[in-house]
């Protein structure tokens, strides 16, 4: 590895993997993956992504107003234009890239319809969406002679410089200085600070606790959203999810006395944005008693399921549940965070030279809760803009003038147990409905946690990142829901 680059890139999902693909090939760029290529939240998008691109029967005001409604008008409507119109372009350049999205009988683009948007306008490659998505331009990327790419590779501490900034690169047991006069976080979600979530096992929050520490602005982060429809008996931490586009193409929701509920809580029923089901789901659960759940699409035809949502009949296979015959087992999980490190339209952070993007940037796209398909365009357009806006900028084979503050390599091993303890401290205390009594109790456990992590006694590695970033984030999203600290646009 170099010791200088122009620009790295923390993250290598789509918005990293895009932002990769758009700046010039003049600047030298280091893309750091935690783990293999292909292990991002990214990868895991099962649905599509969101865009107009039939014109003859959507618009963007219609996008615009679909994702209102679902963000509670709390979104920020300049960002939010911006990913509507711009969004298309970007879509229709995945296709020149390789990207194989599915095509009705005529060989036009296939989209289907998901909870919260009033047209099919979701463009998707079966249930595998992301995963398509990654892989293509992972090609794309490996091809680029401009770019460095290293896996297994943990990027532990980034430190602002004044002309940029130092990393320490964690790889094959060395841990090394990297320098840049710009870098792009893209590290993806927050889901393993919970003790269930559909993310993978990446998603600690490093980039924005890495923000946080510089002194960047981090807004909204106790917007956690809890998807609906999750397989609810699978093992483990890391749940596969049952995609919006099952309900999109007719799958309905069932108590445990196997009777539809949703015409209760909201008259677009199934079809309703996520913190709406979820919500219902929490209140049918205390009108019931129980917990069980499930969501049943098995009256459509065999063949048709089969091939519309192949990874999904296999993983629920894998469970012993034939989606074309059985009930679906589901509970909300945790999904998505709409908060993250606060950007302009450019992806710029409040620090100078430091850009993210992606799910751990907060654009206000989102508002209040995502609406479904949404992540995948804003990744796509929001990476492109950093990439520009760092171009206008650039000196290619810039120098450093400053050197690396050091970091603590040794030290005493952290306690085990942190991170369970912590996952179950934020599965009690933010889950579907607020509970600001409960947060603010948690809020004092993980504080205690957080201090003690902070007391300069431990030795920087990456087991210690990670379990540092999922108490910094727990603090930050407990702090905000106890009325703490209220940072809501």
């Amino acid at each position: 590895m170099k010791k200088q680059y122009d620009v790295i890139i923390a993250g290598a999902g789509v918005a990293g993997l895009y932002a990769a693909l758009n700046l010039p090939g003049s600047l030298r760029v280091l893309m750091v993956c935690k783990r293999e290529l292909t292990l991002s939240n990214s990868a895991l998008a099962q649905g599509g992504v969101a865009a107009v691109v039939d014109t003859t029967h959507d618009n963007y005001k219609l996008h615009i107003a679909d994702t209102l409604i679902a963000g509670g008008y709390k979104n920020n409507l300049a960002a939010l234009e911006v990913l509507v119109k711009e969004g298309p372009g970007d879509v229709l350049h995945l296709l020149s890239l390789g990207v194989d999205f599915d095509e009705d009988s005529s060989g036009n683009i296939q989209m289907t319809l998901e909870g919260g948007h009033s047209r099919r306008r979701i463009l998707h490659h079966k249930d595998n969406t992301g995963w398509e998505i990654v892989n293509k331009l992972i090609e794309r990327v490996k091809a680029l002679p401009n770019v460095d790419i290293h896996e297994n590779a943990q990027l532990c501490s980034l430190q602002k410089a004044a002309d940029g900034f130092w990393g320490f690169l964690f790889e094959k047991g060395e841990m090394a200085p990297v320098f840049a006069p710009y870098v792009i976080l893209a590290t993806g979600g927050i889901g393993r600070v919970y003790q269930y979530t559909t993310n993978s096992a990446i998603a600690t929050g490093d980039g924005i606790t890495f923000a946080s520490d510089m002194g960047a602005r981090i807004k909204n982060l106790s917007l956690v959203q809890f998807h609906p429809t999750v397989f609810a008996t699978a093992p483990g931490g890391e749940r596969f999810l049952i995609s919006e586009a099952v309900r999109g193409e007719g799958a309905v929701l069932l108590n445990c006395d196997g009777e539809r509920f949703m015409h209760r809580y909201d008259e677009r029923e199934e079809l309703a944005p996520r913190d709406v089901v979820s919500g219902a789901i929490m209140q049918e659960a205390r009108r019931t008693g129980s917990d069980k759940f499930y969501l049943n699409i098995s009256f459509k035809d065999t063949d048709y399921l089969k091939n519309r949502f192949p990874n999904i009949y296999a993983r629920c296979l894998q469970e012993g549940v034939d989606i074309t015959r059985d009930k679906i087992p589901i509970f909300p999980c945790q999904h998505y965070l709409m908060g993250g490190i606060d950007v302009d339209l450019h992806s710029k952070t409040t620090i100078d030279g430091l850009y993210a993007c992606g799910e751990c940037s907060h654009t206000g796209v989102h508002g209040l809760n995502r609406l479904a398909s949404n992540s995948l365009l804003e990744a796509l357009v929001f990476s492109r803009r950093a990439a520009a806006d760092i171009a206008r900028q650039a000196k290619p084979g810039y120098q450093p003038m400053s050197e690396p503050s050091p970091i603590r390599t040794e030290g005493i091993p952290i306690p085990s147990g942190l991170r369970t303890e912590i996952r179950d401290i934020m599965q009690s205390c933010h889950f579907v409905v607020p509970n600001p009594a409960a947060a603010r109790e948690g809020l004092g456990r993980v504080e205690r946690i957080r201090g003690m992590l902070s007391s300069g006694s431990f030795a920087v590695t990456p087991e210690y990142v990670e379990v540092k970033s999922l108490a910094t984030v727990a603090s930050i999203i407990l702090r905000e829901a106890s009325g703490q600290e209220e940072n809501r646009s």
